[in-house]
């Protein structure tokens, strides 16, 4: 049967479609609860060096800085790299370096 005479069979003239993508490779995951504010936070940036973060980190500073009253930051330098090199050395410090440091959210990026 090709889709014609599946097309033929439906009384409304509806085709069938098939979803082009493949099943999903990675199972979702719950995200974390989100703070209700960023007042009396401290906020962490975590870079992977690779896309103009040293021009838009202090761009969305200075827009969090103007929302909120109270809200301090760790610069990325504080971390390290995420990506390539001593990704996995500074991947495995990062919870203490956050505990360490006070983080209560972080925002990471920018790559592509």
């Amino acid at each position: 049967m090709d889709a014609n005479d599946r097309a033929q069979d439906n009384e409304d003239g509806a085709l069938a479609a098939l979803w082009p993508g493949g099943a999903n490779g990675v199972m979702a995951i719950e995200p974390a609860p989100r703070p209700d504010t960023l007042d009396g936070k401290r906020i962490g940036f975590l870079w992977d060096y690779m896309f103009r973060g040293e021009e838009i980190f202090p761009v969305l500073q200075k827009a969090i800085d103007s929302a909120f009253d109270d809200v301090r930051f760790v610069g990325y330098d504080e971390f390290g790299s995420v990506f390539g090199g001593d990704e996995h050395a500074v991947l495995s410090r990062l919870p203490g370096r956050l505990k360490e440091l006070d983080v209560d959210a972080v925002i990471t990026g920018i790559g592509c």
